[in-house]
């Protein structure tokens, strides 16, 4: 009997070695992949890296020479341990190759930039904004059926055109805006041509439009939007170039779930009405009026990281911040920190916050943070993060580190932020 106790106790922890060994690899493994393959540091600062992965990476300058890890200057190569704690500092601006290294066998190439301390300062905002952006193309949101001038039931664009599909010409003709679109189609007396862009192709198909018995015009069977409104917060904006981000991520379209494809857009002055706060299941809401006639800026690129563009030229004495240093990852830690927004008005204020995670390994940019607001005041008007804040900047130890991405269903005193330097790569 004891044999076959002590025989199954041995096969137990076997089973349970080898369950542990496959944790430990998948882990790794992951560890690995989500590994940035891009980190920046800035000159003249100690930067501290505690990656706590058991492998060795050899570091090797490439435009930059004064270079040193864990206070010995770098000649050549030099190989560390990931594992322990490990300080950098560069003493001028330059680059550095990475390679991390496995059980002798090189895995993966990440490249260090050394910044200039002077490229790394900004005027964080965190202003209430109108957002009004032109698609590229006319999107379409769905097909449907319409009733023919012989009472059938018809979708003549059935099969041939999909939601998400960017209407760009017809017959040869550029589309304005919807509009056109109509107009065209109604006007046709046969087939009409159509060039669309599906995804990153383009192709073209042809429709031929039915007689509607409603209103006796062609048409084609489709929903389609040339434009989308909203509000948001302006991140941050570069003083010398008038470069600004906003939001923390991009405008998705609320039909089709895609981020949009724009042609070009603005970003006004709004004023908040009404805030509905936020509960549990229920995201709440900044409520604003836009100042169609007051524009700021104009919007260039609409990224999943957020949108960019550039300030008015005349407008950028709206914006009476001081300017500040960013934050990079490594500088970011959890403990108390400061968001700025506004939530009535046009006030800008400062509030507190406290961030319970740092993930710099997440494979979502939009979420290396996890935040609460532990500010009364803003959680007596708000319950905490609510739609239209997106984008609020974030501050740390007098630098700023990030922005409000998200607001958590099921909690709205907590949500996700991204890292500034995630939304400074994706600029113009």
């Amino acid at each position: 009997m004891w044999y076959n106790i002590f025989k199954f106790g041995k096969r137990a922890l076997k089973n349970i070695f080898l369950l542990l060994l496959c944790f430990s690899m998948a882990y790794f493994i992951t560890s690995i992949i989500v590994f940035p393959e891009n980190i920046k540091l800035i000159e003249g600062e100690k930067q501290y890296f505690h990656f706590r992965l058991p492998i060795e990476a050899t570091i090797e300058p490439d435009t930059v020479s004064a270079l040193k890890i864990n206070n010995k200057p770098v000649r050549g190569n030099l190989k560390i341990n990931l594992y322990e704690n490990t300080e950098l500092l560069a003493e001028e601006s330059g680059t550095a190759n990475m390679t991390l290294n496995a059980f002798g066998i090189d895995v993966k190439d990440v490249k260090l930039d050394f910044l200039p301390d002077d490229e790394l300062n900004v005027i964080p905002c965190g202003s209430t904004i109108g957002v009004e952006i032109k698609t590229d193309g006319i999107l379409v949101l769905a097909t449907d059926y319409l009733t023919n001038i012989d009472g059938k039931n018809v979708c003549p664009a059935e099969n041939i055109l999909q939601t998400g599909d960017a209407i760009l010409k017809i017959n040869g003709k550029d589309l304005v805006d919807q509009t056109d679109l109509k107009d065209e189609i109604e006007n046709s007396t046969g087939e009409v041509s159509l060039e669309i862009k599906r995804g990153p192709e383009i192709s073209h198909i042809k429709i031929i439009p039915e007689t509607a018995k409603k209103d006796g015009k062609r048409k084609i069977g489709v929903h389609v939007r040339d434009k989308t409104k909203g509000i948001g917060t302006l991140t941050y904006y570069h003083p010398e170039s008038r470069v600004f981000g906003a939001l923390g991520h991009g405008i998705v379209d609320i039909d089709t779930k895609q981020i949009m494809d724009i042609k070009d857009g603005n970003i006004y002055r709004a004023r908040i009405g009404d805030i509905i706060k936020g509960k549990k299941g229920a995201p709440g809401e900044l409520s604003g009026k836009i100042i169609d006639n007051e524009s700021i800026g104009s919007i260039k690129k609409n990224d999943p990281l957020g949108i960019y563009g550039i300030i008015d030229e005349n407008d950028v004495s709206y914006f009476n911040a001081e300017k500040k240093k960013i934050g990079l990852q490594n500088d970011i830690h959890e403990g108390p920190a400061k968001v700025l927004t506004n939530v009535e008005d046009e006030i800008v204020k400062e509030y507190d916050i406290y961030i319970d995670s740092v993930n710099k390994y997440t494979k979502d940019d939009s979420k290396g943070m996890v935040i609460r607001i532990t500010d009364p005041e803003l959680l007596s008007k708000t319950n905490g993060i609510v739609q239209g804040m997106s984008g609020s900047p974030i501050l740390q130890d007098e630098k700023v580190i990030g922005a409000v991405t998200h607001v958590f269903v099921q909690d709205p005193t907590k949500g996700y932020g991204i890292f500034i330097e995630n939304m400074l790569k994706q600029e113009l």
